[in-house]
């Protein structure tokens, strides 16, 4: 009984919660969309670069956070769709045919890979997930007819809207800001429906999941899938900001870094990406002014979060929300 009234007692607690946080996300999302007003290139191109990795973190959170599968491999669908759009775009395509067809190939990749993970489960379908990275890594690296190689692809043109160049850094940074907010709300929709209440049913107890008359293989099927999607539009929104595309920036660190980003903010939070792609994008560059030492002061930081933050730094407020019910 007291775990219920705990529940119960913390469920109106949130109400005023999500009401204050509602009104905090719109401020902060007004404030950084005016932030590069104030900043130089460089600091423009990290904001930007923010957005495009949160794209692809969002889609990772679906497939780790939410429907409870380890991957390792989302550096390797954003490369793709980095590299479908690299390609396209100095061929002459338009951006916004290139954008849904990167997006559709990476969702068809993404549903192949997600064969193992009805097979094999956590650590094993991680090693599954990391060799599929080093094989596509592996592709574009030796494959230079296609992809360049280690040259890689130059000159890529940034897209064009009604008319209106986005050869800016801050016009380019607007446009990839309303895209990623459309794509974190369209998250957000899928995960309140019931397909969303499917993929954490999957992830808390699959058996249980699966007697309540859930198909577990598609639902396992499309976690990846729809992941695999999201970072392939971030790959196309990437190859466009940098304009330059080779293999590096898709090597299984990157899956890497985006799973700690996962872990660090909040797995299965939604607001959990946005607080791990800050830390792996740009507490990075805010302790460069440490030089030599900024890269054991990272690795610290993430090391103590792990150890008294296993939750992420999202877990944060329930838990003084939860200390104080019970007090």
């Amino acid at each position: 009984m007291s775990v219920v009234a705990d529940d119960v007692a913390l469920a109106r607690t949130r109400r005023p919660l999500l009401r204050t946080a509602n009104i905090a996300i719109a401020i902060v999302v007004v404030a950084f969309a005016l932030l590069p007003l104030l900043l130089k290139s460089y600091g423009t191109y990290l904001c930007t670069l923010f957005c495009v990795t949160l794209m692809a973190t969002y889609g990772l959170n679906l497939t780790v956070g939410y429907a409870g599968q380890m991957s390792l491999g989302q550096a390797a669908f954003y490369g793709i769709g980095a590299y479908i759009a690299a390609i396209a775009l100095k061929a002459g395509i338009s951006f916004y045919l290139v954008l849904p067809v990167a997006a559709i190939v990476c969702f068809v990749v993404g549903l192949l890979i997600g064969f193992p993970a009805l097979r094999v489960q956590h650590h094993y379908l991680a090693f599954a997930t990391l060799g599929f990275n080093i094989l596509v890594y592996l592709v574009m690296r030796n494959e230079e007819k296609i992809t360049g190689g280690t040259y890689g692809i130059s000159g890529v043109p940034r897209p064009t809207l009604f008319g209106l160049s986005l050869d800016g850094v801050l016009a380019f940074f607007w446009f990839t800001l309303a895209a990623t907010l459309i794509l974190i709300a369209l998250l957000g929709w899928l995960l309140r429906s019931p397909w969303g209440r499917a993929f954490a049913a999957l992830r808390d107890n699959p058996i249980r999941a699966e007697s309540l008359g859930i198909n577990i293989t598609v639902y396992t099927l499309l976690a990846f899938a729809i992941g695999a999607a999201c970072a392939g539009i971030a790959g196309v929104f990437f190859a466009a900001l940098v304009q330059f595309v080779e293999p590096a920036p898709f090597h299984f660190a990157a899956s890497l870094m985006m799973l700690l980003a996962i872990i660090v903010g909040g797995s299965g939070r939604f607001f959990g990406p946005v607080i791990g792609t800050v830390v792996i994008v740009l507490l990075p560059e805010w302790l460069r002014f440490m030089q030599n030492w900024y890269l054991a002061i990272f690795g610290f930081a993430v090391v103590a979060l792990m150890i008294w933050l296993p939750g992420g730094v999202l877990s944060i407020p329930e838990r003084f929300a939860l200390g104080k019910v019970r007090r």
